[in-house]
């Protein structure tokens, strides 16, 4: 495949097997431009990027600028606190004013599951999921991809291990999505109460068991526990979890010693895993952000940058 023709990227669930390796293909050739004494490229010149996030974000947020800016396009920064929705404006009505201004990308964070889509079905700009409640991140599924790939060689038949909150986790949604559509073995792990009924659907595993977890993963993908969650009892509390799953230098005895420990931040040390281990040789989770950068340069210039899709039609 060396033909783009999506217009937006809502969620990897939308994307076939090709889809995502070209854009991983994509990231690659983009990522050495990050090296260079001068970081820029004329690919978007002339592009107008709009990043409208409802939600606080600092890797995504800077992540998505960077790129725009490699690209050479122009970025605009609104956040909701500062915009026409502190005065009762709908988002839509808010896109729809920014869409006014001949922008070409609208890049949308928001707490709720479902707003990006609605954007996207109203609006000609390109509508980029930067985050949407517990549903979906997929920039944040491909640079995981992305980081396993370059530092393993391969994502068919590895065997991934996803501990922690699965159940509010949009990123070990898009991580599953993506691994299993490139030939990875996913096992979710974590308490019963943070893992989603019916995950199994998915191709994945369930285990219980941290420790066996790590001794089967070429991979370990640790997930935020989102202590903001903690009012709705979903763990007794948050020491208990550090204890039966959080991952320290003695539980990494068990892994092989290649295996990958990656995290998609922030991080609570202490919690998901220690200081030792996240700053330890095992961990990856640095270069997942700077692999972030080549992965969202690579979403936008093929949403932007590559030959022009069929122009949407507004509804309504």
């Amino acid at each position: 495949m060396n033909k783009w023709t999506k217009h937006d990227l809502l969620d990897l669930e939308d994307l076939s097997k090709d889809e995502l390796e070209l854009i991983l293909e994509t990231a690659k050739s983009f990522r050495e431009v990050s090296s260079r004494d001068v970081k820029k490229v004329p690919a978007l010149r002339g592009k107008t990027v709009v990043m409208l996030f409802f939600e606080p974000s600092t890797r995504t947020r800077i992540s998505f600028e960077l790129a725009a800016k490699r690209l050479s396009a122009d970025t605009l920064n609104i956040a909701s606190s500062s915009s026409s929705l502190s005065k009762g404006e709908t988002i839509l009505d808010t896109a729809k004013n920014i869409e006014a201004m001949n922008v070409d990308a609208i890049i949308v964070r928001h707490p709720s599951s479902g707003v990006p889509k609605v954007l996207a079905e109203s609006l000609n700009p390109s509508i980029i999921n930067a985050g949407d409640g517990c549903r979906a991140h997929p920039t944040q599924g491909l640079l995981d991809v992305f980081t396993i790939k370059d530092k393993k060689g391969k994502i068919e038949g590895l065997n991934v291990g996803i501990v922690g909150d699965i159940l509010h986790s949009r990123v070990a949604r898009c991580d599953i999505t993506a691994l299993k559509k490139l030939g990875a073995n996913v096992t979710v792990c974590g308490p019963s109460t943070l893992i989603p009924i019916g995950i199994e659907n998915l191709g994945v595993k369930v285990s219980y068991d941290v420790d066996e977890v790590i001794e089967a993963s070429d991979c370990l993908m640790l997930l935020r526990i989102q202590k903001e969650r903690q009012e709705d009892k979903f763990l007794p509390s948050i020491r208990e979890y550090a204890k039966k799953f959080g991952i320290n230098k003695e539980r990494l005895k068990r892994a092989k010693k290649d295996m990958l420990i990656m995290h998609p931040g922030p991080t609570n040390r202490g919690v998901e895993l220690t200081a030792e281990v996240a700053d330890g040789d095992s961990s990856v989770i640095l270069e997942q952000v700077t692999n972030g950068i080549a992965v969202r340069m690579a979403v936008l210039y093929l949403l932007l940058g590559t030959k022009e899709p069929e122009q949407k039609k507004k509804k309504g």
